[in-house]
């Protein structure tokens, strides 16, 4: 499977927040159903409209435009002040909500964000019954209504969750650019605003399907690098990741609150291997290598444990990284139900950092007793070298390091690959094999 991103945004998001609240509060009116806004003052007509309900759309009334240009084009339409501290109230308890699918979730405003679905596909039958399983239970859980777009990147899945409004789900992948965002005007193209657009009309160009065949070069003549950006766009172009994570000092991790709680050693081994995967996948994006990894464990009875173990030798390969947390995992997990995993890695150094070896990792005839010698990383005194280490223990530490070695290799090879031909190219036997069981279930 390629990357499957979703772009998740609440309808209407300060008006539905305020008529959710009222009507929890008592109110028997849902302001979502008569002409209404969000933002501005009634007696002194100033202030912008914030948030509109669709019956106000239908008045020609935007958001964005003075309160009293909304007041001419709907003398009755109802007026309410904005509560910032309950939309960013509301705001965390969707994206709490949101962390129990999935911590890929990058948050761009207060009521969106992206999902970056690609990881948890293999739970779920397709991508669009999972996008319609999460808005659903939204509107259960919270009584407001959210759109979800789907595409293999970022700015088609927010095309698409622009679409048909509200409480809907569509998707936008690179094949229905043509039939379903290129008949559209080019004001409805991210990031055209209104000045972009008046040049365009000028250069005759008022579709983004237009847009889209239109000479680039020209394009950057008159916009400059906001002209290439937009015909990039308007061809379905980008490939920005979803942003999740921070390369930090205390390192890079990954951890998932599973559907259900998990009771055998096996199934927690696949979910482990797949945050090794995304941890690992993330290591090598950000340049890092890490010198250790800890565990956690919560149980259903929401107790956590935790546990972290130093590598011999920093790493970023996917196999290096399991094998580690498989060990920590069977110390840790005394047989209860598991309702959480994750993995966290620390100690990093960038990968062009030359790396701590032993003298038993280096060729006999460059690596004397009692010298400096160097292969990528000094082999620093008291450090990989141990008095009186016996002859297996060396080899053992040897073959460890090579092997790393060679694993990080082969997870960097991976990732060419499925950067080339989709994240489905190279797929592990465990993962093909829960695929085929779900389909048979």
């Amino acid at each position: 499977m390629s990357r499957i991103i979703f772009h998740i945004d609440v309808n209407s998001a300060y008006l539905s927040w305020t008529a959710v609240e009222q009507l929890k509060s008592g109110a028997t009116l849902d302001i979502r159903t008569i002409p209404a806004i969000i933002g501005g003052d009634r007696k002194s007509r100033h202030g912008v409209v914030l948030a509109k309900s669709i019956p106000a759309k239908k008045y020609g009334i935007h958001t964005g435009e003075p309160v009293a240009n909304a007041l001419r084009k709907c003398p009755d339409i109802h007026m309410e002040p904005p509560d910032h501290a309950l939309y960013h109230e509301y705001s965390r308890r969707l994206m709490e909500f949101l962390h129990t699918y999935t911590p890929d979730i990058e948050q761009v405003s207060v009521d969106e964000c992206y999902l970056d679905f690609t990881g948890i596909a293999h739970r779920y039958h397709s991508y669009v019954s999972a996008a319609f399983e999460i808005k659903d239970r939204v509107r259960e859980k919270f009584g407001f209504t959210v759109n979800i777009g789907i595409s293999s990147n970022k700015l088609l899945a927010k095309m698409a969750s622009d679409f048909e409004k509200p409480d809907r789900v569509h998707t936008l992948f690179p094949e229905e650019i043509k039939v379903k965002m290129w008949p559209l005007p080019v004001r409805e193209l991210y990031m055209a605003g209104g000045s972009s657009v008046e040049t365009l009309k000028k250069l005759g160009i008022r579709t983004i399907g237009e847009l889209a065949q239109a000479d680039p070069k020209i394009l950057e003549l008159h916009l400059k690098s906001h002209g290439r950006m937009l015909w990039n766009f308007a061809n379905g172009i980008d490939d920005s990741p979803v942003v999740t994570w921070k390369t930090e000092a205390k390192g890079i991790g990954n951890s998932t609150t599973l559907p259900a709680d998990v009771t055998e050693r096996e199934e927690a081994a696949k979910i482990l291997l797949g945050l090794a995967e995304s941890v690992g996948g993330r290591l090598r994006k950000a340049g890092q290598k890490a010198g250790m990894v800890s565990v956690e464990i919560k149980y259903a009875t929401f107790e956590t444990s935790s546990h972290q173990k130093q590598l011999f030798a920093e790493t970023a390969s996917d196999t290096g990284i399991y094998q580690a947390a498989m060990e920590l995992f069977d110390e840790l997990w005394d047989g209860r139900p598991i309702r959480l995993l994750g993995i966290r890695t620390s100690k990093l150094v960038r990968e062009d950092e030359p790396w701590q070896m032993s003298i038993f990792d280096l060729p006999h005839a460059q690596a004397p007793a009692g010298t400096g010698q160097t292969a990528r990383r000094t082999a620093k005194a008291g450090k990989g070298s141990v008095p009186g280490e016996k002859p297996a223990e060396a080899r053992e530490q040897k073959r460890s390091s090579a092997n790393a070695l060679k694993q990080e290799k082969l997870s960097r090879a991976l990732d060419q690959i499925r950067q080339k031909f989709g994240e489905d190219a190279v797929v592990r036997g465990s993962f093909l094999k829960k695929a085929e069981d779900d389909t048979n279930d």
